[in-house]
């Protein structure tokens, strides 16, 4: 059950789903990572999510409404998908990312992501929004035939991989 927001400020309500480290850490592997199962997101945090905190995480996203879990059935996994309010988050993060990179040093490689997406504006977010959607809710992509942000972003990032000096 939801607890109560402490006021209606709305950006009280906001930071209070939204301002834990790791269900923004969470939400980020789901969109850009494309993990969604518990064993995907555990594996996959480059921070080291322990399973007890990635467990309550997820079920407070659920809970607020950003991630709809799926049960799996017998010898199956359950599986996490973005809802309408999760796949709006993604602009939050564009934000974020952002000014991490104004205020902050970090690896070139993770710089990449939020350099091609602060770069590439509202177009290349609406448009990584639709895919997110298409992925995460069934909802076709208004225009099939664009060319897919996520290919884009995976390709920035896959040069500065190639980029990058090796070290010895």
């Amino acid at each position: 059950m939801e607890a109560a927001p402490r006021s209606d400020c709305p950006i009280n309500q906001a930071v209070e789903v939204l301002g834990d480290p790791w269900a923004m850490l969470v939400l980020r592997d789901i969109m850009f990572g494309d993990r969604r199962h518990f064993r995907e997101l555990l594996t996959g945090s480059a921070e080291g999510i322990a399973s007890n905190i990635l467990s309550a995480r997820l079920r407070r996203l659920v809970e607020t409404g950003l991630l709809t879990r799926v049960d799996a059935r017998r010898g199956q996994r359950a599986a996490y998908s973005l809802t309408e309010a999760g796949v709006q988050v993604l602009p939050i993060m564009v934000a974020l990312g952002s000014w991490g990179l104004a205020h902050r040093a970090g690896d070139q490689r993770l710089r990449i992501r939020a350099e091609l997406l602060r770069d590439g504006g509202p177009e290349l977010v609406g448009r990584f929004m639709d895919e997110l959607r298409e992925l995460h809710l069934g909802v076709a992509r208004p225009d099939p035939c664009a060319p897919r942000a996520a290919d884009e972003i995976r390709g920035a990032y896959e040069v500065a991989l190639r980029n990058e000096p090796i070290e010895e």
